[in-house]
C-alpha cells in the first residue's frame, strides 16, 4: 500500500514538473508564470534597446547623464559688499570649489539726452508738456541727486550715440532747446556670480538657499544656452 502511494506521488511530481515546463503543450496549457514562459518573451517591447551594463559602466553613464543636464546659472547683479555673503551661500549649497566665477553684470544704458534739473514741480510739468508737443515722451529721473529731479528724453549705451541723438533733435523742426548729454553713475551692484555647469542636484540645493543673499536667486545665464552638452571622455 505504501509502495503504491509512493509511486503515485513520484508520478504526480513528474507530471507536474513536465506540465510546468511546458513539455505537455499544446495538449495541456502550461502555467502563465515562471522564467521559462515564451509568453513573457513575446510580451517584451523592443528588447534590443535594453543594454545591461557592468556596475562601473552604469555609474559612469549616470555621471554622464547628470553632466549632460548641467546648465549655466547666475545670480545678481551684486554689490561688492554682497559678494562674500553670496559666495558663502554657494559653499553652503555644496557647490564645488572653483565652480563659480565673478563676472561683470550687463550695464543699462548710462548715457542720457537730459533736461533739468527742475526742483519746482510746476516748472517740471510745464517743461514736460513742451517736450510732448515735440513728439517726445520724457521720463522723470529721480536719482542720482545731481541730476534729479530731471527729465530723460532718451537713453543710450554710449556717449557718441547720445550726442548724435541730441544733435538730431536740435536740428529738428521745431528744434529741441535746453537739453544736454548726461551720464548716470555706474551702479553699485555690477557683478554677477556665475556657475557655468550646475547639475540638477546643485540647482535644487541652490533653490533652498536665501534668495535675498543671492541677489534674488539663481537663474539661467543671460545669453547662454539653457542646456550644456556633456564633456567628451
Amino acid at each position: 500500500m505504501l509502495r503504491a502511494l509512493l509511486l503515485v506521488l513520484v508520478l504526480a511530481n513528474l507530471g507536474f514538473f513536465a506540465w510546468s515546463r511546458g513539455w505537455l503543450a499544446p495538449g495541456l496549457v502550461p502555467p502563465q508564470q515562471g522564467q521559462h514562459e515564451p509568453q513573457r518573451l513575446q510580451g517584451q517591447v523592443k528588447p534590443e534597446l535594453v543594454t545591461v551594463l557592468p556596475l562601473k559602466d552604469a555609474n559612469a553613464a549616470v555621471v554622464a547623464a547628470r553632466a549632460a543636464a548641467a546648465v549655466c546659472v547666475e545670480s545678481g547683479p551684486l554689490a561688492e559688499s554682497e559678494l562674500t555673503t553670496a559666495e558663502a551661500e554657494l559653499v553652503a549649497a555644496q557647490a564645488p570649489a572653483g565652480s563659480w566665477t565673478r563676472e561683470p553684470a550687463p550695464l543699462p544704458p548710462l548715457w542720457l539726452v537730459y533736461a533739468g534739473r527742475w526742483p519746482e514741480p510746476a516748472a517740471r510739468r510745464a517743461r514736460e508738456a513742451d517736450l510732448r508737443k515735440l513728439g517726445l515722451e520724457p521720463e522723470v529721473l529721480t536719482a542720482p541727486a545731481e541730476l534729479a529731479p530731471g527729465l530723460v528724453i532718451s537713453r543710450h549705451p554710449s556717449q557718441a550715440e547720445a550726442e548724435a541723438a541730441l544733435e538730431k533733435l536740435t536740428r529738428g523742426t521745431p528744434p529741441l532747446r535746453g537739453a544736454r548729454v548726461a551720464q548716470l553713475p555706474l551702479p553699485a551692484a555690477n557683478t554677477v556670480l556665475r556657475v557655468a555647469r550646475a547639475d540638477a542636484d546643485l540647482q535644487a540645493r541652490l533653490r533652498l538657499r536665501s534668495g535675498e543673499a543671492l541677489g534674488g536667486g539663481f537663474r539661467p545665464c543671460a545669453g547662454a544656452p539653457v542646456v550644456a552638452s556633456a564633456p567628451k571622455p
